[in-house]
């Protein structure tokens, strides 16, 4: 897999060794672990999907960790992307609006040895202010704007991905005219990117698309 993410352009050593020490597989139902490695996305519950490797790799790479710091991640999932981040930062903070998918990831990711992620049940489009600011905050749906919150949140260089766009509220938010967006802090003000097309369930919220 590594080797097909540096085929698709992912070309930071620090992501791909930390992708290296992830086993997808325990993130994934038994029934679906023959595909864990495929790049694709694969269904978790409530709805929900394990995003494909390479968007996963993608999002990481745009964070431009350097291995400290603290990082927010919107959409715990299958706990997959938090584990990535773990070897990324130095804490990692996840929120996710389903209990058993939060659950779930908790129990997977401490039975990786994995301490350094933490875990809250909640509307992720608020963000988890307790622990601001962030060197990284990374969403794993997609949004109708930015969310002010997590903008707020951002320490200074810090950097946000998220992908932006759907066309609809609630679920009729997904669909393929979504970009991914990377918003950087600077000083007072913040620097807009986009990094081309991509597909995520809606974020539902305050600051998402309503449910």
């Amino acid at each position: 897999m590594l080797q097909a993410l540096e085929e698709k352009g992912i070309g930071s050593r620090r992501v791909l060794d930390a992708i290296g020490q992830v086993p997808r597989e325990a993130f994934v139902d038994e029934a679906l672990r023959a595909k864990a490695y495929s790049d694709a996305a694969l269904p978790i519950g409530e709805r929900q999907t394990i995003s494909q490797p390479w968007i996963v790799a993608r999002m990481a790479e745009l964070l431009d960790p350097d291995g400290s710091g603290r990082a927010l991640e919107i959409g715990t999932g299958s706990g997959y992307q938090a584990a990535v981040l773990s070897h990324l930062f130095e804490q990692v903070y996840s929120v996710e609006r389903f209990p058993s998918l939060s659950r779930r990831a908790r129990e997977t990711i401490r039975a990786l040895g994995i301490e350094n992620v933490h875990f809250k049940i909640f509307d992720g489009s608020y963000g988890w202010s307790e622990f601001a600011p962030y060197g990284g905050i990374v969403v794993a749906a997609s949004a109708p704007e930015v969310p002010p919150p997590l903008v707020e949140q951002l320490d200074d260089g810090g950097r946000l991905v998220i992908p932006v766009g759907g066309g609809g509220s609630g679920p009729s938010g997904d669909g393929d005219d979504q970009t991914l967006v990377r918003v950087i802090r600077e000083g007072p003000g913040v620097r807009r990117e986009e990094h081309g097309r991509c597909r995520f369930v809606p974020l539902v919220g305050r600051f998402g698309w309503t449910g």
